[in-house]
């Protein structure tokens, strides 16, 4: 029988065995090893009449938003997600009115700019944020009430026999859907034992903004999906498998 190729998702849960879930049904061998973990955040929230409106950057934001149980007015608010996941972490909390952008913050600014009929939005969201959406819709004046609900907090070490496996070359390639995510991998696999790793390991990233810490940690086998999407990393890591067959 022939060995299934490897591969490790990176994504924090519950995402990760969702992803998980879909390579299997694909046929392919995933290995999960989330290397951030999202921990709440003490913060109180705007009264709902504050803001008219609400902008989700992550599924992570949706889930933690939802934890505050807001009432029945707030889910009736319109909704802007930055990507068709976060819009059905949106909806499966209860949310009615919800765009979708197509994955990144420069579609979403936009999408706001050209829908939104006024008022403040609420931006719920992590720490750590990948760009600067008050400034971007502050140029148009929509102002955005930031609320930090969640940090990722970053894995401090591989787990043992997942590290054990990078380094034999028992794992062929790893998914990254975050830069923070690429971060911290690319943390964890610095050092002489991982030289051959990051020479062989495919890492097939969700856009180049994500790939930046693994190219500056000298990864050369980098691939981009086509479109910042859920659908196009499983196509990526399809991709990725049959040419590791083909090799």
């Amino acid at each position: 029988m022939t060995r299934k190729t490897k591969l490790l998702v990176t994504r924090p849960e519950p995402d990760a065995s969702r992803t998980a879930a879909h390579l299997k049904a694909l046929g392919l061998d995933p290995v999960v090893a989330p290397l951030l973990d999202p921990v709440a955040q003490d913060v109180s929230l705007p009264d709902p009449h504050a803001y008219a409106a609400i902008a989700f950057t992550s599924p992570n934001a949706v889930r933690f938003f939802a934890r505050r149980r807001p009432d029945g007015a707030v889910t009736q608010k319109p909704v802007f997600a930055v990507g068709e996941g976060t819009a059905e972490a949106a909806r499966a909390v209860g949310f009615l009115s919800i765009r979708a952008a197509e994955g990144t913050l420069a579609d979403l600014v936009p999408l706001i700019v050209a829908t939104h009929e006024g008022g403040a939005i609420l931006h719920p969201a992590g720490r750590d944020l990948s760009g600067d959406m008050a400034g971007a819709l502050a140029a148009h004046g929509i102002e955005v009430l930031g609320a930090t609900l969640y940090a990722m907090e970053q894995a401090q070490a591989l787990p043992p026999a997942i590290r054990a496996q990078l380094v034999a070359g028992g794992i062929e390639g790893a998914l990254f859907f975050s830069r923070r995510t690429a971060e911290a991998f690319a943390r964890l696999a610095a050092g002489p034992d991982f030289a051959a790793t990051r020479a062989r390991l495919g890492c097939l990233c969700i856009s180049a903004n994500c790939a930046e810490p693994l190219v500056e940690s000298h990864f050369p086998r980098i691939a981009l999906a086509d479109q910042p999407s859920h659908e196009a990393m499983l196509a990526l890591a399809l991709a990725f498998v049959r040419d590791q067959k083909r090799a």
